[in-house]
């Protein structure tokens, strides 16, 4: 795996994370809009769960697998933070956080360090070089 392909991991987790949530937040929705009915007659002993029981184990379901993604990306980003401190250059640091750790846009990246975007490419493009070396030396 390459330096960059191990930096985005991070972001493809968060983005699973989001969808998960996502879903929660649909599941909730159909939950809350399910109506009860009212009958005298005998209800089937054999029928199944109801519409808001499956969502709701569906919705504890995700919410495992959220808290399972969660600890998956606070190690990566642990691993990450670690592996960008191992470079020397600050300026080199500030780009590889603000892109993998914090998700930024190159425009907002750009924007913050006060430089065109082009400079920050080829900033990124350097401190990719510098880090795929203790990348190496650690995988």
């Amino acid at each position: 795996m390459k330096i960059k392909e191990y930096l985005m991991q991070a972001y493809r987790i968060d983005q699973r994370i989001n969808s998960k949530l996502e879903q929660i937040g649909a599941l909730h929705d159909l939950a809350t809009k399910a109506t009860v009915t009212f009958s005298d007659m005998p209800r089937n002993p054999n029928k199944g769960k109801s519409k808001i029981e499956d969502a709701i184990i569906k919705i504890m379901e995700l919410e495992d697998e959220i808290n399972h993604d969660i600890d998956e990306l606070v190690d990566l980003k642990t691993d990450i933070t670690h592996l960008i401190k191992s470079l020397d250059s600050h300026e080199y640091q500030i780009i590889l956080e603000q892109r993998y750790l914090c998700f930024k846009s190159w425009e907002k990246i750009s924007v913050d360090l006060g430089y065109s975007i082009q400079h920050t490419f080829r900033l990124h493009d350097a401190a990719l070089t510098d880090l795929e070396r203790f990348y190496k030396d650690e995988s």
